[in-house]
């Protein structure tokens, strides 16, 4: 660094005194814009009065003074020279005179090369200030590495400031202990592995636990993204791969982090393209290093990916990246740990539930989680509140679930109560169907894009596992809003459209993917891959079957609807006067919350067994 300070000086230096020279030499140049310019006729007269003199004569113009002053003051002329028989009239007129021969090499050369090395000192300046902004950055060097070094003391983040994700703690302290004693480690004949790879959905925190690992082990932290690797240039890649593995044993012990290593390690295919792919090269580089990267050399590789099944083998297997953490949505328990980190930073009211936030958050990550305190303290300012309380949480909650409240959105009288009625048709049907989900808040306020109503229901436990009748059960609440409005209006809107996707999708995976068919039997005929995230494309991938089969498949799936359909329409029948109560009571509240709704289905009458 004191290296590249001193350079960084005398370069300085250096292109100040060029401009000043260049400056000099465009005023020395200008020097001849301060003489009069006359013509060679008037010259002659001049000549001819005998008021000129100190002449100077080149081959191309003649210099020379006025004898007497002038009005504008401009005692010097310049004239184009014309070929007469100069020497002779001077000679009779007692002028004195001197040739000179102009040399103007020295100036042609400066104006040519002066210009082209101040503009290429202009480049390398500018070039030289952006390289400082990463290693490796800038326009001279586009084959270094451009992950950003992080110093000891920049890592603030520790475990304290990670939670939720208790097993991955545990997992990676044994990472930190290397860094911090590896002698210890290699008494025994032991190793660390070469690669840990962070597997878990967007938002789950493993950037966050990586640079935490840094944090706890007070270690160089290098971080880059796998697609900075990947250029036009083919070989830029793998260049920057070997620096970046270069830069990693200069500064060791330290951590390598590569975020979003599936755009660097998508898995090779067996089609030849022709070339080399640029991607292949850094790919095939990222392989050699790790092959070849000493597992004493106090260096460890930490990667993080939300699409492991793209990865390419030779990544996993062992000798490489051959641990793998794992990092899933956190349970009830885990955002609750979530939020007593995130409510720190903000006032909250001394009564607030956390465990009543956590339960009516399930499928959040950190992510989420960090953003619903982050709507909730902006809530609790708009309504100019000393703290933050319940209530803003679940308005946050609303808002992150629902979108934003349509305030200005005008909504017939008609309209409403078709929402009212299909709103409180889902909140009967799942109060009406045992072991189903509480229902928190119904309301018929516009939130979002589509949604003109909304019913938030709250779950009592976490749930990993779902049976074919608790799956039932889902069809038929989703299908309430649809029952309602055919048992009240004889008519059906569109205000269902959504609903009717959910449920299709639950019937046809109790069918083709479950194996949950009386008559099919355990068969699975959509060849779902194992994803982290769900893809547009997660149900093509089918068994080949027959046309019979088809049909077969079909005939289940319409049937467990139309037992659906059945079944939420005799709940609502059984409960018609408490429908119509309960939508009038919506249409006067617009949004009904626990309290209210507990009142009105201690009333509800429930289906023979």
């Amino acid at each position: 660094m004191e290296a590249n300070n001193t350079f960084q000086k005398k370069f300085n230096l250096i292109f100040f005194i060029l401009i000043i020279l260049f400056i000099w030499l465009q005023y020395s140049s200008s020097e001849n814009v301060r003489s009069l310019k006359i013509p060679y006729s008037e010259f002659q007269k001049l000549l001819e009065e005998n008021k000129i003199n100190d002449l100077v004569i080149t081959d191309k113009i003649i210099q020379g003074k006025f004898t007497t002053p002038r009005p504008d003051k401009m005692n010097a002329f310049s004239t184009e020279r014309v070929e007469t028989e100069l020497v002779k009239d001077l000679n009779n007129k007692n002028i004195t005179y001197k040739a000179v021969h102009s040399s103007n090499f020295l100036e042609n050369i400066l104006s040519w090369v002066l210009p082209i090395f101040i503009f290429y000192a202009v480049f390398y300046y500018f070039a030289q200030r952006s390289g400082k902004e990463g290693i490796g950055g800038g326009f001279l060097s586009i084959g270094k590495s451009r992950a950003k070094l992080y110093v000891e003391t920049d890592v603030k983040i520790t475990f304290a400031d990670v939670a939720g994700v208790e097993e991955a703690k545990s997992e990676l302290q044994e990472v930190i202990d290397f860094l911090k004693n590896p002698k210890s480690y290699g008494r025994l004949g032991a190793r660390l592995p070469k690669g840990i790879l962070l597997i878990g959905p967007p938002g789950t925190g493993k950037t966050l636990l990586a640079k935490s690992v840094a944090g706890e082990a007070k270690v160089p932290f290098f971080s880059i993204s796998g697609s900075e690797f990947v250029e036009m240039f083919v070989g830029v890649g793998a260049a920057r791969v070997r620096d970046l593995f270069l830069q990693a044993r200069q500064k060791a012990p330290c951590i390598v982090f590569i975020d979003e290593l599936d755009s660097l390690g998508r898995a090779r295919t067996g089609f030849v393209s022709g070339g080399y792919d640029e991607k292949e090269q850094t790919l095939n580089q990222l392989l050699a290093e790790l092959d070849g990267f000493d597992t004493m050399s106090e260096v460890v590789i930490l990667a993080a990916t939300n699409r492991p099944e793209i990865l390419d083998p030779a990544l996993l297997r062992s000798g490489r990246f051959d641990r793998q953490v794992l990092l899933d949505r956190p349970d009830k328990v885990a955002r609750e740990a979530i939020l007593k980190v995130h409510i720190k930073k903000i006032k909250i009211d001394p009564q607030l539930n956390i465990e009543h936030i956590a339960a009516l958050t399930p499928g959040f990550t950190g992510a989420d989680m960090a953003n619903l305190v982050n709507e909730a303290a902006l809530a609790a300012t708009r309504k100019h509140s000393e703290s933050v309380k319940e209530e803003h949480f679940t308005e946050a909650i609303e808002r992150i679930i629902a979108g934003l409240e349509k305030k200005t959105r005008v909504v017939s009288l008609k309209e409403k109560k078709i929402i009212a009625i299909h709103e409180m048709g889902h909140t009967l049907v799942s109060a009406a169907i045992p072991n189903s989900d509480k229902v928190h808040k119904v309301s018929i306020i516009s939130r979002g894009i589509g949604s003109l109503g909304y019913t938030i229901q709250r779950p009592s436990e976490d749930r990993y596992l779902m049976t074919r009748q608790e799956l039932l059960d889902k069809m038929a609440i989703l299908l309430g809003g649809r029952a309602a409005e055919v048992l009240v209006f004889n008519e059906t809107s569109t205000g269902a459209s959504d609903d009717l996707v959910k449920m299709t999708n639950i019937a046809e995976d109790i069918i083709t993917k479950y194996g949950m068919s009386k008559n099919l039997g355990p068969i699975v005929f959509d060849l779902q891959k194992n994803t982290i995230l769900p893809t547009v494309f997660s149900g093509n991938d089918q068994r080949p079957r027959s046309e019979e089969t088809s049909k077969k498949i079909d005939s289940e799936i319409k049937m467990i609807i139309d037992e659906a359909v059945m079944r939420a329409q005799k709940i609502l029948e059984l409960n018609r006067q408490l429908l119509e109560e309960g939508a009038n009571l919506l249409l006067e509240k617009e949004t009904l919350g626990e309290v209210d709704i507990k009142k009105l289905i201690e009333k509800i009458k429930f289906l023979p067994i």
